[in-house]
């Protein structure tokens, strides 16, 4: 946090760890005093208020995202089937194993059956829980089947239900954060409306409910809050291991239910680097941070049945590397500048280059290839050179992981979030450069030597009114909202770890006594009193501008009734369901065969879960059934995976989402060396196919085809075609 003080003994962030911060009586000595009668009995009032309102506000959002789930699906009154077919790709996936654990004859069949599955990939066996975060539906499930609620509600309502109250936690978590860095409950009243008002851009929970980033990110900014609290000067030996029991907990659950969680705490472990390096974070606390991410990941790859893609992870590398380096290199933060500048930037390069060194050893040795397709398209993504690699280009042509749009800022500045955040960026940056030039000793001795007598004397006075700090819980998460802003303007679906962050750090500025104290001292309009009215004075204008602003559109919001409506998929699931046998194997899109899987059972060819090389592989195959591709090579592409029946999409035949190049068929033909369909430039190398497209030929009944592939269902979306079995 930024204030104006006097320069004390000592440098940086490593001495501000045994100062009392301003806000704490405390004797020359700098013994704590207790606080006075009054004063602590209106810090508990304070706590209290400021508690009821947190947990308030994270009910609210809770019965708000509920809401709005219910009257944009009608979800109470529509079958199950169509309560099924609205969880969507991956989240249907996700969803199918609760079920299944949930119809299974006990607790321990389910086990077995995600422990041994042979009907999420045909012609294989696979380690559900080994492969696929699922550790959330198993524990529901078991939840689920143990509580005596069975009577009262229904299986899909305590998922949904659970997946909305964790909403609940996660806004009491900004809250809490926002209030921990500016010391007053107001900021976290702010965050968490700044949260709610830009719904949009902050959650996605209404219509994605079973994303494994709707379980992992209120776990996370748990995480963050702890984390804030442990960065405070003065915790005493038992809150600090409470503290870091909170974090390694919030981070074991946060790794435990995604995916991606050893990417999202590398950027973290990054921010930790960055600030250590610059002596802006005690070092100790950093230490214990980065063994607690380690033993937080080698605990899920544990449960995860040692998943080599976690110990293959950047993250554990880094960390390790880090930790290594600081043994080799001990008095990395003494010297002068040139000495200090020159051991820093050597740091760097051992952490990065021994990084590299331990994660290709780790890779080799386990021979680990799942994650190859993530540095092909950031390869690809930042301009590395062109690829022809159909997996890198299926994520570059996603919306979803393109830029962050425009339309986001104007969207944030509507509710005055982005304008703010922007304003508190610029002051702490600022505070952040001056801080990390002076912990390397750039130091104002040198321009006293050239000055004495009475000059002297009122340079040290002037230096003493304007000398800025940053305290390491503001630093953490100044450096945390801009490598997050960073991913998150790379990559849009990454904005969601990026926009909560960004109303807590909003509202803490704007509630900062410190930010305002700077500011006036700087305009010499400085007043104890002045400080403490604008502190209050401008979040609660905000607030009620806020109010007057959204609060009709939010009513309105929940006022629109909607209905889902997908007849020609309900359709399809009813038709599969009664006229083929539960051994049948079904190909087709990922997305579709997930909702496939949890509608009817059956057993797939391929899935959206896309961390397996091997997956890719055949995915890659399976979508022949798109490309311009013989009627022989496609049947025996399939049989080989067992596939006994084929659904073609018109919407992915005759795809027209994405511009030409982006089509998933001309993907299919540059990986395959072919020209695209439609006008328009190709690559000089690639040729005209011997074979029309497969997808649109099929339809016409044509005895090459008819010969392998029987019609069996047709309606305006899907068409379903039963293989043949040759002798």
């Amino acid at each position: 946090m930024t204030t104006i003080r006097q320069r004390r003994v000592g440098k940086g962030t490593e001495a501000a760890e045994d100062q009392p911060s301003e806000e704490t009586n405390v004797e020359p000595d700098g013994k704590i005093l207790p606080d006075p009668p009054g004063r602590k009995l209106w810090s508990i009032l304070s706590i209290t208020v400021g508690g009821i309102v947190a947990i308030s506000l994270g009910l609210l959002t809770s019965v708000y995202v509920a809401t709005l789930h219910e009257n944009d699906l009608w979800f109470s009154n529509i079958k199950e089937v169509e309560r099924e077919i609205s969880f969507r790709t991956e989240c249907g996936l996700y969803y199918s194993y609760y079920k299944q654990m949930i119809q299974a004859a006990s607790i321990q069949q389910g086990l077995h059956g995600l422990v041994y599955d042979n009907k999420t990939e045909s012609v294989r066996t696979i380690n559900i829980l080994e492969r696929m975060n699922v550790y959330q539906e198993v524990f529901l499930s078991i939840l689920y089947r143990i509580l005596p609620i069975q009577q009262y509600l229904e299986p899909v309502y305590f998922y949904i239900y659970t997946l909305f109250g964790l909403q609940a936690i996660y806004v009491i978590a900004l809250y809490v954060t926002s209030w921990l860095l500016s010391g007053t409950w107001l900021s976290g009243l702010l965050a968490a409306c700044w949260y709610i008002t830009n719904r949009v851009d902050t959650t996605r929970v209404e219509f994605t409910i079973p994303l494994r980033e709707n379980w992992a990110l209120p776990f996370f900014a748990v995480q963050i809050a702890a984390i804030t609290y442990l960065l405070r000067t003065h915790l005493q030996p038992a809150q600090e291991r409470l503290t870091l029991m909170a974090v390694f907990m919030a981070t074991f659950l946060f790794s435990l239910t995604w995916q991606f969680n050893q990417f999202m705490m590398l950027i973290q472990a990054l921010a930790l680097f960055i600030l250590d390096c610059l002596d802006l974070l005690p070092t100790a606390k950093v230490t214990w941070l980065y063994i607690i991410q380690i033993s937080g990941l080698l605990l899920v790859c544990v449960l995860q049945f040692f998943n080599s893609m976690i110990l293959g992870s950047l993250l554990i590398s880094f960390n390790v590397s880090v930790l290594i380096t600081r043994i080799i290199q001990k008095n990395l933060k003494k010297g002068g500048l040139p000495e200090r500048l020159g051991k820093l930037i050597l740091h760097v390069l051992l952490v990065l280059c021994l990084t590299l060194l331990i994660n290709k050893f780790i890779k080799k040795i386990l021979n680990l290839e799942s994650d190859e397709h993530i540095f092909k398209f950031l390869k690809a993504k930042f301009g590395f050179g062109a690829t022809r690699d159909f997996d890198a280009n299926l994520y570059l042509c996603e919306e979803a992981f393109g830029l962050l749009p425009l339309n986001t800022f104007s969207r944030l500045s509507s509710t005055l979030l982005f304008y703010v955040y922007g304003f508190v960026l610029f002051l702490l940056t600022v505070a952040a450069v001056i801080v990390a030039f002076r912990n390397l000793r750039i130091n104002v001795t040198l321009v006293f030597s050239s000055i004495s007598g009475s000059n002297q004397a009122q340079l040290k006075e002037k230096m003493k009114e304007y000398t800025v700090t940053l305290k390491p819980d503001a630093a953490y998460s100044l450096a945390h909202t801009v490598l997050f802003g960073c991913l998150a303007l790379s990559t849009m679906r990454m904005k969601y770890l990026w926009t909560s962050h960004m109303c807590v750090f909003a509202s803490f500025g704007l509630c900062s006594t410190e930010v305002w104290k700077l500011i006036l001292k700087c305009l010499h309009l400085h007043t104890s009193q002045r400080t403490q009215v604008i502190k209050y004075s401008i979040p609660i204008i905000t607030l009620l501008y806020i109010s007057f602003k959204f609060w009709p559109g939010i009513m309105d919001e929940l006022s629109e009734l909607r209905e889902f409506y997908d007849p020609d998929t309900v359709e399809l699931m009813n038709w599969i369901k009664s006229n083929t046998p539960n051994t049948a194997v079904f190909a087709g899109s990922m997305q579709l065969l997930a909702g496939v899987k949890l509608c009817t059972g059956r057993t797939l060819t391929n899935h959206p879960h896309y961390e397996d090389k091997n997956l890719r592989e055949r995915t890659k195959q399976i979508y022949q059934i798109y490309a311009k591709r013989s009627p022989g090579d496609v049947y025996g592409i399939l049989r080989s995976f067992g596939t006994d029946y084929v659904i073609l999409e018109d919407s992915i035949c005759y795809e027209r989402r994405h511009s030409r190049g982006c089509r998933l068929r001309d993907l299919l033909d540059v990986a395959n060396g072919h020209i695209m369909d439609g006008l328009g430039e190709n690559e000089p190398d690639l040729k005209p196919s011997l074979y029309p497209r497969f997808c649109e030929e099929i339809k016409k009944n044509l005895p090459s085809y008819t010969t392998h592939f029987a019609k069996v269902f047709q309606n305006k979306t899907f068409h379903v075609y039963k293989l043949a079995k040759h002798k």
